[in-house]
């Protein structure tokens, strides 16, 4: 009896830290600056990368206040393995490996806002889309591999392996369709994916998303189409 009650607390404990749910039409409402409200994804590929893309939608009015994170991935390697992030009067900044590439932008809509994001290893380069539209071509860290071991982090960047956070840092508003491939998507799938489709994500899967929650972060109903 006292065996299967201790089976019993570790299931309600793990079920309690992990959800795994169709994310579809639903976003994580993050609804103001905070060091400790977060959501991790739990990511369903552990492979080591040599390419990526990822792709999510943010709606937020902070880009003309100051600096935010929108997607971290952390490694015990390297705390900036893979970063999106938003950098005040400069545009948006993607990182890989640590050094850090700026694709320049004034500012970012305040409307819901879709970004694709993408990487090789074999060439070095780096795209980004923003709504539909890609931005010129830069290169960073050719040669490299992303390590395995992931901790991936919405609203927060981190500066240490799962942690580090600063709320000067932090994420101000909705976050939705988050999805993430071990490839670089063509052209014609980065338009399919704006257009609301979603070929076959691999690591991360909006639509059976593992994750959980800390602090102040709701899920509510998305606020774009």
């Amino acid at each position: 009896m006292k065996r299967l009650l201790c089976y019993s607390l570790i299931l309600i404990s793990f079920s309690e830290a992990f959800v795994l749910k169709d994310m579809s039409e639903m976003a994580f409402v993050f609804p103001k600056k905070s060091s400790n409200s977060y959501v991790s994804l739990i990511a369903q590929s552990k492979k080591p990368l040599t390419a990526f893309t990822v792709c999510l939608r943010i709606y937020t009015d902070l880009s003309k206040v100051r600096s935010f994170s929108i997607f971290s991935y952390a490694t015990k390697k390297n705390f900036n393995d893979i970063l999106i992030f938003w950098t005040k009067d400069e545009g948006y900044t993607v990182a890989v490996g640590g050094p850090e590439i700026v694709f320049k932008a004034s500012a970012i809509p305040e409307a819901p806002t879709h970004i694709c994001s993408s990487w090789e290893s074999a060439t070095g380069l780096v795209e980004l889309w923003v709504d539909g539209k890609p931005k010129v071509r830069k290169s960073l860290q050719k040669g490299y591999t992303v390590a395995t071991d992931a901790i991936i982090i919405l609203g927060q960047e981190q500066d240490s392996y799962g942690g580090g956070f600063d709320a000067n840092q932090s994420f101000v508003g909705d976050i939705g369709d988050v999805n993430m491939w071990d490839t670089v998507l063509s052209p014609e799938q980065i338009n399919t994916v704006y257009a609301g489709g979603t070929p076959r994500p691999n690591v991360l899967n909006w639509q059976t998303l593992s994750y959980t929650v800390q602090g102040d972060v709701f899920i509510k109903p998305q606020l774009w189409p």
